[in-house]
């Protein structure tokens, strides 16, 4: 009886944890320059849960200034200007917005905000996207840092300018 309600108790916790999710894959990106710009840097992804971590190092930007932060749908940056990484990620369809609200798209990230050297290192955590298989994964995606601010409110893409770096995310 004690061995059997041992088991029960293992299951139990096992079934908890699948439910979360895939916990532990993880990501990577490198970005690189894009429209003439000096902007580089590197990202990693983890799932964790029902939630992806996300750390940040982006150097090369405009000093003092915001930048807007994208997954995009093409893990593509043969274009100059990085618009071969196509459009936002968006696979349910929703309106562009800002990362923490209910309607955004599952490529919108938070903007990076560079300090005074030009550097922006940023820890976020967001839910709707995936580093695990499915429709929401992010690998083979794009990611794009773009010269100007989100505005959070322009659809589909929150007039964020050129696409001043981009990496394709691969599995680590």
């Amino acid at each position: 009886m004690k061995n059997k309600l041992v088991g029960l108790a293992v299951l139990s916790v096992l079934a908890g944890c699948a439910s979360m999710g895939p916990a532990g894959e993880s990501a990577t990106a490198q970005l690189m320059p894009r429209s003439g710009s000096q902007a580089e840097g590197n990202v990693s992804f983890r799932q964790q849960g029902d939630r992806v971590a996300v750390t940040v190092d982006v150097s090369g930007l405009k000093p003092d200034a915001e930048h807007g932060f994208h997954i995009h749908e093409k893990g593509d940056c043969s274009a100059p200007d990085g618009t071969s990484a196509g459009g936002h990620f968006n696979p349910s369809a929703k309106p562009h917005g800002q990362y923490a609200t209910a309607e955004h798209h599952a490529g919108d990230l938070p903007s990076l905000k560079a300090d005074a050297n030009g550097r922006a290192s940023a820890t976020f955590e967001v839910s709707g996207p995936t580093v695990s298989a499915g429709a929401a994964s992010i690998v083979g995606r794009g990611l794009i840092v773009h010269r100007d601010p989100d505005d959070f409110k322009t659809q589909p893409t929150g007039n964020s300018g050129a696409r001043i770096a981009c990496g394709v995310i691969v599995k680590s």
